[in-house]
Formats: structure tokens, sequence, C-alpha cells
């Protein structure tokens, strides 16, 4: 199924997809629907290059849905390692992602670089595959430009993706709620310093877009989202230890 297009104004190049795994995408899976991941596709209508926001479940239908558009995929950007995230196995459930992407065709996969290790074993992709980053660095998609922010916490090289006016958070920073700090590589310390500092610099009007449909809407401008998110509401880090720490 491919899902429609994305309403955009005529004179709007900027290229920029909300899919929903298990509604949009990979219909037919179960884990799918119940994991409720978006994919993103970010890029510029006018070159026809966009990039894939955490391909997993259906890699290959998510590039039918950029054919449909006009649209071919230029790269990969990974949020964090996990499985619903970039393929791998989950809970035992074998969920395809970047790995069988790159079967049918070579595109750099960037990733943070505290994260390499883990895509690696976790992807079934090689390094030679991925292309590590610091937060702060920029890529160009056209006349786009997608800034990295290591945002460690939920995993060691988790990473939001700042575009046009758009936060892309992962795992990192849910409208309601923020990701779990009690798998493999999570840090709650750094969880909270990722929310309270390394995402101060997001204005209030920047739309975040999450990593799951955790929450009614899809998404919300970060002033409404620092307003009403619980992981806001803690003064301290040993408030916010206290809370959510888990």
């Amino acid at each position: 199924m491919v899902a429609p297009p994305a309403p955009t104004a005529p004179d709007d190049r900027r290229y920029f997809r909300q899919l929903l795994a298990g509604r949009d995408f990979a219909c037919e899976n179960d884990v799918a629907r119940q994991m409720a991941n978006f994919v993103y596709a970010v890029g510029d209508r006018v070159t026809g290059e966009a990039l894939l926001v955490d391909p997993a479940y259906a890699p290959a239908e998510l590039l039918d849905v950029l054919e449909a558009d006009g649209m071919r995929c230029a790269g990969v950007l990974a949020t964090h390692y996990h499985a619903d995230h970039v393929g791998g196995s989950l809970a035992g459930w074998p969920i395809d992602g970047v790995a069988v992407l790159l079967e049918h065709l070579q595109v750099p996969v960037h990733v943070q670089r505290d994260e390499l290790p883990w895509v690696v074993r976790g992807a079934g992709v090689s390094a030679a595959d991925l292309v590590p980053h610091e937060s702060g660095d920029r890529l160009a998609v056209g006349s786009l430009v997608v800034t990295l922010v290591h945002t460690p916490g939920h995993t060691p090289g988790s990473q939001c993706f700042l575009v046009d006016g758009a936060l892309v958070s992962g795992d990192t920073l849910f409208l309601q709620g923020c990701g779990r700090t009690d798998l493999p590589g999570s840090d709650p310390v750094a969880m909270y310093d990722s929310l309270t500092s390394r995402l101060a610099q997001v204005p209030d009007g920047t739309i975040v877009y999450p990593g799951h449909q955790y929450a009614p809407e899809p998404s919300a401008p970060m002033g409404e989202v620092r307003r009403d998110n619980l992981c806001f509401r803690p003064g301290s880090a040993q408030e916010w230890l206290d809370m959510f720490a888990r």
C-alpha cells in the first residue's frame, strides 16, 4: 500500500513525509502495527533527492513511496540502533531495515559515531556501510540542510535531526514522555542532559516529529511539548531521576 502524498504548497520545494508503519506501509506486518513507528522522508522536490529516516519493516515499500512522489533515495538517517528503527531482531522477531534497503541500492547510512558499533551488531550491516557523525554535523540534500544533534540517553548515540523548522526526535523525545532508559546502552543522566540542555537550542515554534505514534496527534510545536510533557516538569536533575530513571 502506497501512502498518499503529503500536502504541500505549490512553491514549497521542501519534501517532507511522515509515514506510520502498519498503516501507511507494512500494513500486513503485525509487529509494525503494534510498534507504531514513524518513518520520515525529507528532501528537495527540485533535485528529487530524499533521505529516509529509520527505514524499518518494509524498505522496498518506502522506496516505492519515494518513486511515486518523483523522488529517489540519496541516503539514510538513523536515529539509533534499535531494530524497530534500523532493522534486526526485536525480541526474536526479525525486522527488515537498512541491510535490506542496501540490497536494493547502495546509499550512505548516517549514524552518530557512538552508535556505529551498536548498529553493526544489530542491523546486519558492516562498518563500511555506515558514515559516522559528530553532533552539529550538517548534511545537504538538494537545497535542504539537516543538522544532526547528538542526544544520548535512550542509547549512547541517539540523535535527532533539525530540518527547516522541524525536529525529527526519534526515541529521545515523544510528544508525551521520552525514550526508555533501562535498555542496553541507556543512561538516565545523559537523557536528562539531552532533554534539558542539548535540545534547549530548539525554538518553541519548531514542530516535533517523534519516532512513534504514542500520542493522539502525530506532531506538535516544541513549545507545547515543553509545556505539556511531564518529562520537562522536574526542576532538577535529581528530581528528574527520581521520577523517570527506571
